[in-house]
């Protein structure tokens, strides 16, 4: 049987959504960040914690955080997922809970994350360390390793800074109409691109913001959805791992978005030309130019033209991270999660000031490690059953 076959197509659907302590969250720790976004979600769906029987976290401070969890909302889930395979790896409890919940071995699942890296430890947490090979070069991980990936695609099809600004620059667009985000100012391209360096090319503006931040999703079936507030269907998912340390990337410039995206769609039974909007992972620019190629959103090597025409900014015509981003919404460490939220906000309606008009299906797109771990998440309304 094909994963195309295997996966339950609008089956299941995300019926509660929520953020918590977006910016700045003192004095409240990673664990109670995520249960309280956890306790928001649910009431979202009309539900409470002992409705939960599947519980999916990755904590970043914690990596029994699964166990602590659990002791702390005082439940005895059936399925505890722990996995983590980086800022992926909430799209990929995503994909675990469908086939959970399709089966019958779950009937509710939550999805949830909290980190408070800003207030807590005042800088980036990283999960990666530099393998014996890479360290004696002194490279800064991992701002590093995109960074060579950023020089390659420059090299490769003439990618340049502007290019790379111009995406920083269509996040703090989409940023300004979203009052959850922590980086809403006004800011110019000359300003992105007199930035300091911070690992040629990429300099700080290519960089993802370090926050406090929680979000979580509730996931069931569509049976039990459809009793739930807006209900949003999950049509599509699919991931892979093609390396761990930049060095074994099989390419650079091609991520294993190129297998997670056309086997998602194929799921979900579209194809790029049907989505209204993207969520992606945005910790460096360059990511947005890879994943939006791979994804098949426009050809390989053209991902920096694409961005320049102002296709993804506001008013363009495929409207990318519309909350405004890891660049400039919020990056508590692993932001895979809210690519979720804010997919699922807008099909429901629910996006205010930034609301795509129309918006029937989204793609929601996570990365884990240096460019390593791919999941791809297609989500649609009722209408697209």
């Amino acid at each position: 049987m094909s994963w195309q076959d295997a996966f339950p197509r609008g089956r299941t659907a995300v019926v509660g959504a929520a953020t918590y302590g977006l910016g700045e969250c003192p004095g409240v720790s990673s664990l109670e960040m995520a249960a309280e976004a956890g306790y928001r979600a649910l009431d979202d769906a009309g539900l409470s914690i002992a409705d939960v029987d599947g519980l999916f976290v990755a904590l970043p401070d914690d990596y029994l955080g699964g166990l602590a969890m659990a002791e702390y909302f005082g439940i005895q889930p059936a399925i505890v997922d722990n996995n983590r395979p980086g800022g992926s790896a909430f799209l990929c409890h995503a994909i675990h809970a469908a086939l959970a919940l399709d089966v019958g071995l779950i009937d509710v699942a939550l999805v949830t994350y909290g980190s408070n890296q800003r207030t807590g430890a005042g800088k980036l947490v990283a999960a990666l360390t530099a393998s014996p090979y890479e360290a004696p070069h002194g490279a800064r991980m991992p701002v590093g390793g995109y960074a060579l990936a950023a020089a390659r695609h420059m090299h490769d099809f003439g990618t340049t800074r502007e290019q790379l600004a111009h995406v920083a620059l269509a996040a703090r667009e989409w940023a300004k109409l979203n009052p959850e985000a922590f980086r809403r100012e006004s800011a110019t391209l000359d300003a992105f691109l007199s930035a300091r360096i911070v690992s040629s090319p990429l300099s700080v503006s290519d960089c993802c913001l370090v926050t406090d931040g929680a979000a979580a999703i509730v996931m069931t079936r569509m049976d039990k959805a459809r009793s739930c507030r807006a209900p949003v269907p999950l049509l599509g998912g699919a991931a892979t791992v093609t390396h761990k340390e930049i060095a074994a990337m099989p390419d650079l410039t091609t991520t294993g978005a190129a297998i997670s995206g056309p086997r998602a769609m194929a799921c979900a039974r579209i194809s790029p030309s049907d989505v209204d909007l993207v969520a992606l992972y945005d910790a460096f620019t360059i990511n947005t130019i890879l994943f939006l190629e791979d994804l098949g959103f426009c050809p390989k090597g053209e991902g920096g033209r694409f961005v320049e025409s102002g296709a993804i900014a506001p008013g363009g015509a495929l409207p990318v991270n519309t909350n405004g981003g890891g660049l400039s919404c919020n990056h508590p460490g692993m932001y895979g999660l809210f690519t979720m939220v804010e997919a699922v906000r807008q099909l429901r309606g629910d996006a205010g000031d930034r609301q795509v008009s129309g918006a029937e299906i989204a793609v929601s797109h996570g990365n884990g490690g240096l460019l390593s771990s791919q999941a791809t998440l297609v989500f649609g309304t009722e209408a697209t059953l």
